[in-house]
């Protein structure tokens, strides 16, 4: 529990409800990946049935720009701006919010056809994995900000 903790930089409780607010923004992003998904996805449907993976396709790679949009801005805020950073940083976030969409879609084959979980419960199940799981790749390897930027941030704080 110490090296949990440790990495997050919880020392007080003040830096615990700071993690847990950044954790909670980024749940409230999920919510609106979700709605900006399936929105398309309806989209799709409402256009053609026959295009429902085309549908699950776009509305997948348009929700993850909402969430490296959202995640930028809201919840690991304070990132340099360059070009290239923002590129790299929009790179890892389909790579994270990819991997751990293929991490779900194994889960819920495993959980359906091994388990004989729900086909109705089993994508519930799988957010209490992809969710902490999302969380931490985006906030260790996807936001992570440079020592240079944290020690400014640090001076940031001690001048106001």
């Amino acid at each position: 529990m110490k090296w949990i903790l440790k990495k997050f930089e919880i020392e007080t409780k003040a830096d615990f409800y700071k993690v847990f607010w950044q954790f909670f923004k980024f749940g409230m992003v999920g919510v609106s990946n979700t709605v900006v998904s399936m929105a398309i996805y309806y989209l799709f449907l409402w256009i053609d049935e026959d295009l429902y993976l085309v549908g699950s396709i776009v509305g997948t790679v348009v929700s993850i720009l909402n969430a490296f949009i959202f995640n930028e801005l809201f919840v690991f805020s304070g990132n340099s701006r360059d070009i290239k950073s923002l590129a790299a940083r929009l790179g890892k976030t389909y790579i994270s919010y990819g991997g751990t969409s293929i991490l779900s879609n194994v889960l819920l084959w495993i959980e359906v056809a091994f388990l004989s979980i729900s086909k109705v419960y089993a994508p519930v199940i799988n957010l209490f994995i992809t969710i902490p799981l999302n969380f931490v790749i985006n906030k260790f390897w996807t936001f992570k900000k440079s020592r240079n930027q944290k020690s400014e941030d640090e001076e940031g704080t001690q001048q106001d």
